[in-house]
């Protein structure tokens, strides 16, 4: 990852990670309570909280677009850093896509569980039918997915291709998908990868380098709705979806960025499911990952 072109002073880095950890942890603390609000005012608290956390760190947010307000939907973004998730559920609160290790980690964990995540067994092949069938059936029930069909971050200036299982969820449910772009820049230049959380990159590590560089810009990019009916089968569905992100078809990126993210697999609190290819298509057929 590069260094901050700009970095901050150690004491305005410092109180952004306290503020940072404060949010979270009130966040935490505020969940059930929130949870007995009226939808309405739970998302406009939830994505107030989310751009917050954010800003905490010291990056600003802008968010062009918005995503349809109630009703079933796939939420779909490229996925580069542990700040997607606030991200995204700036742009439409709903119920995050997430390995099942996510359960186990510290604070992360808890805020994951409690926002009402869909674990997943990545290494379970035969779970796969019911993991899709749960999403369907959320996505029936009016709720809004959030996805990283990518299957692990990247580092913000390449990109992975999207992998089709997720899709099939919205195709059953004949649920909208909305495509999302993020990317981050710094002092106004290219898309950095001071913001990434890829490979081997510790966790504290990642949220370092984030509070202590200056000047850098979240952009959401929200993208047209994918109507049902759009594609007909996952596989077109997830390139109709990437080709929305990226503004073109992706290709299979190169270089130190691309290897330190897809080497492993590890990283985002979604977990990608198996490749569609390996899904059998008697019943519903399936995929993703998350972050903290």
């Amino acid at each position: 990852m590069e260094p901050a072109r700009s970095p901050a002073a150690v004491p305005r880095a410092l109180l952004r990670l306290v503020a940072l950890l404060f949010l979270v942890a009130a966040g935490v603390a505020l969940t059930p309570a929130a949870a007995r609000l009226p939808a309405g005012r739970r998302d406009r608290l939830t994505r107030a909280w989310c751009r917050a956390v954010v800003r905490s760190a010291g990056v600003r947010v802008r968010i062009t677009g918005t995503a349809p307000p109630t009703g079933g939907l796939l939420l779909v973004a490229n996925h580069v850093s542990w700040l997607d998730i606030p991200l995204l559920a700036a742009v439409r609160p709903g119920r995050m896509l997430a390995k099942a290790e996510i359960r186990g980690w510290p604070v992360a964990g808890a805020l994951t569980a409690r926002g009402g995540a869909l674990f997943i067994e990545r290494d379970r092949l035969r779970t796969l039918p019911g993991t899709v069938g749960r999403i369907a059936d959320t996505l029936r029930g009016g709720a809004a997915v959030v996805a990283f069909p990518e299957g692990s971050t990247w580092c913000g200036r390449a990109r992975g291709r999207f992998r089709g299982a997720v899709f099939q969820a919205a195709l059953d449910a004949g649920a909208p998908v909305q495509p999302v772009l993020l990317r981050y820049r710094q002092d106004g230049g290219a898309e950095t990868t001071v913001t990434a959380f890829v490979g081997s990159d510790p966790l504290l590590a990642s949220v370092w380098r984030v509070v202590t560089a200056r000047n850098l810009v979240a952009e959401v990019v929200v993208r047209p709705v994918l109507a049902p009916g759009t594609a007909p089968d996952r596989r077109s569905l997830a390139r109709a979806a990437e080709a929305a992100v990226t503004g073109t078809a992706t290709t299979a990126a190169t270089g130190a960025c691309a290897t330190a993210a897809a080497g492993t697999g590890r990283r985002g609190a979604t977990g990608a499911l198996a490749p569609a290819a390996r899904l059998r298509p008697a019943g519903p057929n399936t995929e993703v990952r998350a972050h903290p």
